[in-house]
Order: structure tokens, then C-alpha cells, then sequence
């Protein structure tokens, strides 16, 4: 995976999806769900909406797992394999499992048995992607309007997830090779991460699907939904502000790029 790729005057660039946004309350993704999965919080007290969310900082993701498809947990970002338990702190400062490319997860040691066996759901309104222009990384903000949410609806990102214990899990999101827009948004790495179509969220979750079917899946169920992107402030990349704030996610520019 592409980690941190260096800091200069206090900034830092990132080349894959480590930033993330869950703007909406509880009850109103339950409601959401309800429809496709009917999943509700298992622990809604720890649940709180953030508008950016950085993954170096390990922070809880949302997820639906496999063996509990109507129930919702906090996961840390960063998945952390059953050989490093007995010590994440240690593994997160040697390795990068924010992301997971979707080609590789069968033969990766951090991903393999996940990949066959805790496949997850990951619940987002919105990403951050870095579009670069003379070699400046300018951060956008990518999200799925609706007519519910021209904002940004919500989706799903296809994801594996391990446990640290009965009650703690990490997780990490699945990327692939970029589609039109993304190429476009991502020109430099032309990656995206994997939003599921709705119909495929069940497959997913299936402790049933082949590697060839997962295989397919993966490279061909990207959601058909259209999504948005427009250049947000470059705070994001600054050590020492907190972006966790409503303008994170607002564009720097009256009109978007793409």
C-alpha cells in the first residue's frame, strides 16, 4: 500500500482514501438501511458524526460484518491481521492497512483470511481524494448526492475486517483501479475506493462466494450512482487544525471541477 508519502511545511499528502465523512445521525442511517439490510447500532453510544475523519489516527470506522449483517460496530481503521494482536500499536508503526487493493487481498498475509472470511461493509457520506496540478495535491471531497441528501447520500465501501477481541474489531477499505470521474479526481495513483452497488451489499456479505465470484465482484460492482467532487481547503493536510468541522467538506471555489 501507499503510505504517508513525506511532510513539507508542516503538510501531509496522502495518495489513497485515508479520510473519510459520516455527517449523518444515528437514526437516520438506520432508516436508510433499513431497506437493503435493516441494520441498526450495536453500541449507538459510541457513535457520533464527523465530517473528516483521518486514518492515521486510527479512528472508528462504521461496519457491517458477516456473521452479523443487521448489526452495526465500531471498528478502528487499519486492519490489523490475527499475527500482530498481541501488539497493534507496534504493527500500525511498521505497516499500512488503511486501504487494501482489492487485486491482491487473496495473497497479501495482512488480508488473506479476512478476505475469505470477514468481509464487511463500511458505512461513509463522503472521501477525500488528492488531484494534483503542478505537482500541488489540492484535498476533494467526493460524495453521492440524492434527492434525500443533495449533500451526500449514504453508501457503502466493501471492506475486511479482524478482531482484536470479542468486542474490538479494525477494518481497512478496499480500493481499485479508477473509473472515468475518478481517473480524473485521482489523476495521479488513479485509484478509488470500492462503493458497492446496493444489490451487491448481500453478495458481500456471503460466506458462501467463491474467490472468482469475490473477484468478479470486486471489479465490476462498483455502484452505477453518480458522484460529485469539488476542491476543499488544504487545512486537510495540516498538522495541529482540527478538521473535524462543517467546512472540511464545503468547495473552496463557487463552482466544482468535475
Amino acid at each position: 500500500m501507499v503510505c504517508l508519502l513525506n511532510l513539507r511545511n508542516n503538510l501531509y499528502f496522502w495518495d489513497m482514501c485515508y479520510s473519510t465523512a459520516l455527517r449523518k445521525q444515528r437514526e437516520q442511517i438506520e432508516q436508510r438501511l433499513y431497506d437493503q439490510l435493516d441494520a441498526e447500532f450495536e453500541v449507538p453510544l459510541e457513535f457520533e458524526p464527523y465530517f473528516h475523519l483521518n486514518g492515521f489516527t486510527h479512528g472508528n470506522l462504521q461496519i457491517i460484518k458477516m456473521d452479523e449483517p443487521d448489526k452495526i460496530y465500531p471498528a478502528s481503521w487499519g486492519l490489523v491481521p490475527d499475527w500482530a494482536t498481541h501488539n497493534p500499536s507496534e504493527f500500525y508503526k511498521k505497516g499500512n492497512t488503511l486501504n487494501a487493493r482489492s487485486e491482491s487481498i487473496f495473497e497479501k498475509p495482512s488480508f488473506k483470511e479476512s478476505a475469505n472470511d470477514k468481509r464487511c461493509l463500511i458505512l461513509a457520506d463522503g472521501f477525500f481524494e488528492p488531484h494534483h496540478e503542478n505537482n500541488v495535491s489540492i484535498p476533494h471531497f467526493c460524495y453521492q448526492p440524492s434527492k434525500e441528501y443533495p449533500e451526500g447520500d449514504l453508501f457503502l465501501f466493501a471492506g475486511l475486517y479482524n478482531e482484536l477481541d470479542d468486542e474490538l474489531f479494525t477494518t481497512t477499505i478496499l480500493t481499485v483501479e479508477a473509473n472515468p470521474f475518478f481517473a480524473e479526481v485521482h489523476n495521479k495513483k488513479k485509484r478509488m475506493p470500492l462503493v458497492l452497488a446496493e444489490d451487491l451489499y448481500e453478495d458481500w456479505l456471503d460466506d458462501g462466494m467463491s474467490q472468482p465470484q469475490l473477484n468478479e465482484l470486486m471489479a465490476f460492482g462498483f455502484t452505477s450512482e453518480e458522484f460529485k467532487a469539488h476542491p476543499v481547503s488544504r487545512d486537510l493536510y495540516k498538522k495541529g487544525i482540527d478538521t473535524n468541522k462543517p467546512y472540511i467538506v464545503e468547495p473552496v471555489e463557487k463552482n466544482t471541477l468535475f
